[in-house]
């Protein structure tokens, strides 16, 4: 019996995703758990694995072109079966928006006729891709006002992001700007560049600092580390600490841990941390699920596990889904402090500096103290200063005696 092939929701409120490539071709023979095909969503390009052995066949979407969740844009078949006569006789009504190329195109004819401005369709409904109808949602823009950009005037993501005056580069800048760098942006940088734009041009951050005795962190890693490294065969990190800890403090304060959607906020009742990694040329963020309630050295498998598949490239749809609040660590980079960028939907994010001994006041006399500083950034729209306060007190309070947090 056949098997459809959709294309899968992989992030929380997705509504579409993109075709990086195809890995297998049309009548080439699969087998279950093979990669299928490359997905592009807001956050990082996933491998899609084969549900099912079998010939791939009946591809009605290729690379490029942006798909609504649930479509189906394949099947796999058993050998000699034909695709099922329903999709056959669907495919030529079928449709999938393909965004608008990056590099620029000739420039068009004096003659050209005028695309409609609202893009409307013979029925007088306004083509929009569900992203953009979200967005336009989101940013209070009347989508009858604006002038699409995509195939037969569909309007896009970013002719909204343009009518609500968000910074956006042009066709026309795209290729100058590559040709400055001396190479075209790669998947992952472009995707990175995107998100991040739209993230600092739409969302209202706002920034605490503080600076903290790490003492007791470095101990309990010095104390808990050989253990786990005999054990499980995998190094205690920072990084691990701070994410078992801060799971753990956000059980405190939900409204640090929700979304924000289209509809206002979004409480979600798992703590999901999403770990920056830094992959070539740009960040992904993997997530490790149910932080809260994971055991400190199952916390430690996990993200050296996802760390390794990042960087190469073998990230799986469900290792970047579902995150409900990030942490990022440049602390390893000799970087003291930054100021990090959320990641939509997402609340907030921690950034962490680097742990060195500083010259701080104890009890009113200089002592020597190992110190790190961590930067929240929050969005405003979910929380604001007082509780985005709150959350950083009580995380710094868990730091300073963190073994009481993972007993």
């Amino acid at each position: 019996m056949a098997t459809s092939v959709v294309m899968p929701a992989l992030e929380m409120a997705q509504e579409t995703g993109k075709i990086v490539s195809w890995v297998k071709k049309e009548g080439e023979q699969i087998r279950k758990g093979e990669i299928l095909l490359e997905v592009e969503t807001d956050k990082a390009v996933v491998e899609i694995e084969a549900s099912a052995d079998g010939v791939l066949g009946g591809v009605k979407s290729q690379a490029g072109d942006v798909v609504p969740v649930g479509t189906t844009i394949a099947w796999i078949l058993a050998p000699g079966e034909q695709v099922p006569a329903e999709a056959a006789s669907a495919a030529p009504a079928a449709r999938t928006m393909t965004e608008q190329p990056r590099p620029a195109t000739t420039a068009p004819s004096s003659t050209s006729t005028p695309r409609s401005s609202t893009a409307p369709t013979t029925s007088g409904e306004i083509q929009i891709s569900p992203k953009a109808r979200r967005l336009a949602k989101e940013l209070g823009v009347d989508i009858s006002t604006v002038r699409g950009t995509g195939p037969d005037g569909t309007i896009t993501s970013d002719d909204i992001s343009a009518a609500a005056g968000a910074p956006k580069t042009t066709p026309a800048a795209a290729p100058a700007a590559a040709a400055a760098a001396g190479s075209p942006l790669s998947t992952v940088a472009r995707l990175m560049a995107e998100r991040t734009t739209q993230s600092w041009t739409q969302v209202p951050h706002f920034f605490l600092v503080r600076d903290l005795d790490a003492t007791a962190l470095n101990e309990l890693r010095g104390k808990l580390g050989p253990g786990i490294e005999k054990d499980r065969g995998v190094k205690l990190t920072h990084t691990d600490l701070l994410v078992a800890i801060v799971s753990r403090v956000l059980k405190k304060h939900p409204k640090m841990n929700a979304l924000w959607s289209g509809q206002g906020i979004q409480m979600n009742s798992d703590i999901n941390i999403s770990v920056a990694m830094a992959v070539t040329d740009g960040v992904v963020g993997a997530v490790i699920p149910k932080a809260d309630s994971t055991a400190l050295a199952d916390i430690s498998v996990q993200r050296r596990d996802l760390a390794e598949r990042a960087r190469g490239g073998k990230l799986k749809p469900g290792d970047v889904a579902n995150g409900t609040f990030s942490i990022t660590n440049l602390g390893m980079y000799n970087v003291d402090a930054f100021n990090a960028i959320i990641a939509p939907p997402q609340a907030a994010i921690l950034a962490v500096g680097r742990i060195a001994d500083r010259v701080v006041a104890v009890n009113g006399q200089p002592a020597v103290r190992s110190m790190v500083t961590l930067t929240l950034s929050a969005d405003h729209r979910v929380v604001d200063g007082a509780q985005a306060a709150l959350f950083l007190n009580d995380l710094a309070e868990a730091l300073s005696s963190p073994a009481n947090w993972l007993s």
